[in-house]
């Protein structure tokens, strides 16, 4: 009976639903290509150096090293970045920024 009774309201319901879409709707313009850097010298340049027992991605803007993505063969990738700009690469496990927002359990069952 419950089910009889939801299936009539909705029965019901959906004209209602649809007329309340307006008339006179437009397709929506093409966006075009994405927009490209004006100074094609900020896009970083990367070469990837394979070796033997790792490979290396070398970050470069304007031909400054500021990062190397190290992959070894066995083991987790790790990332020498030159934080200060001082040409001092500093190894980091990971890229992210440190900040690490409280994710405590309130409840579970």
């Amino acid at each position: 009976m419950r089910k009889l009774l939801l299936i009539l309201l909705l029965a019901a319901a959906l004209p209602v639903a649809a007329e309340d879409q307006p008339k006179n709707l437009e397709p929506i313009p093409d966006p075009g290509p994405p927009p490209q850097a004006e100074d094609q010298s900020l896009e970083p340049q990367v070469t990837i150096v394979k070796g033997a027992s790792e490979t290396r991605e070398e970050y470069r803007v304007n031909g400054k090293l500021y990062m190397v993505k190290v992959t070894p063969k066995s083991g987790i990738p790790y990332y020498l970045v030159d934080e200060t700009g001082g040409g001092t690469l500093i190894r980091r496990d990971s890229l992210d920024t440190g900040i690490r927002p409280p994710m405590w359990v309130i409840h579970s069952w």
